[in-house]
């Protein structure tokens, strides 16, 4: 079976061009491919030749800490807004009202929890914005 015709004939690549490069600009090469969004030596070869747009990628190694404690807080207050749930159902279904006093007293020690780890959330906001919005 035949390949289908490309609706687009002119851009198709037709015209072969070869050479030759030492082992040091091949690995070099290599290196911008593997932090470009190019996925062949070729192809980054083909967009450098035609001065066409390389996306470069840059990982900033810094940030890693901060992001794992920001996932961190983020599950901490997943915990703590089930927690708060599971208490105001309980108060709901409570019949007397010791029962109730004790359970929102819990779910006032669950609050406070959640004030502490929005402080430490707009700390790291702040240090990041700090970091990021720098004139």
């Amino acid at each position: 079976m035949a390949r289908r015709k490309s609706p687009y004939p002119e851009q198709l690549l037709t015209r072969h061009i070869q050479t030759k490069v030492t082992e040091e600009v091949y690995q070099k090469l290599d290196e911008l491919r593997g932090k470009s969004d190019c996925q062949t030596i070729g192809e980054l070869a083909r967009r450098i030749l035609s001065k066409g747009k390389v996306t470069l990628f840059h990982k900033d190694t810094s940030l890693d800490a901060p992001m794992e404690e920001l996932a961190s807080i983020r599950s901490e207050l997943n915990s703590i807004g089930i927690n708060i749930n599971q208490i105001t159902h309980s108060f709901h279904v409570a019949m007397m009202d010791g029962q109730k006093n004790y359970q929102a007293l819990r779910a006032v020690e669950e609050y406070k929890k959640v004030g502490l780890r929005v402080d430490r959330l707009l700390e790291l906001i702040s240090e990041l914005s700090k970091k990021w919005l720098q004139k």
